[in-house]
């Protein structure tokens, strides 16, 4: 399927360019080691940044991946709602970039979270029109539909209260965030998490 393709472009060129938020530290402010661990312990928040986009990404890669493969097949509307959620994908690095330079900004917190909430929102449109349209099989449809709408829901809820976090400490927010998508990433077996 094309729109595989053109995704997994997308993906993968987001991702690459997240790394651009990892400056080497120059000649000029490295003289001995002592510089060095300075100047990369000023680098912590693109780090963290770094890798919270690359998790972003990834989730999401892996929702897409997985609701392409159910769609049995597409049509036009369709086509351009998925193109609606890469162009959300193809905003996360400056999302990224922009949560870097200025994590101490509840603003940016904000936005990187408004970058999350299009791309869930969006692929949920995406999944809700596959199933009004027949795109899905009815046996599928009758599984995928309410499992993605569980999921979207929770998820949202969840990164909107670590959001909201940000009006405390923007740090806590950041934190919060990672460790949701460590969940969704990883799909512990604690507790209640495996069914978030």
């Amino acid at each position: 399927m094309r729109l595989d393709a053109i995704s997994d472009g997308i993906f993968g060129v987001a991702m690459t360019f997240l790394v651009l938020t990892l400056v080497v530290p120059t000649a000029m402010e490295v003289r001995d080691a002592g510089d060095l661990w300075h100047a990369l312990l000023k680098l912590m928040p693109n780090v963290v940044t770094y890798f919270m986009s690359f998790l972003t990404l990834g989730i999401f890669w892996v929702a897409q991946e997985t609701q392409l493969s159910e769609v049995a097949r597409t049509d036009r509307d369709y086509t351009w709602i998925m193109l609606t959620f890469l162009l959300f994908v193809t905003f996360v690095p400056f999302s990224t970039a922009l949560l870097a330079a200025y994590y101490q900004s509840w603003m940016a917190v904000v936005e990187y979270w408004f970058n999350i909430f299009l791309l869930g929102a969006v692929n949920t449109v995406a999944v809700e029109y596959a199933a009004r349209a027949r795109l899905l099989s009815a046996a599928r449809r009758a599984i995928l539909l309410p499992a993605v709408r569980r999921r979207a829901l929770i998820a949202q809820s969840l990164y909107g209260m670590a959001a909201a976090l940000s009006i405390f400490d923007t740090r806590i927010s950041i934190a919060a965030i990672v460790l949701i998508q460590l969940n969704y990433a990883l799909a512990p077996r604690l507790l209640f998490l495996h069914r978030l």
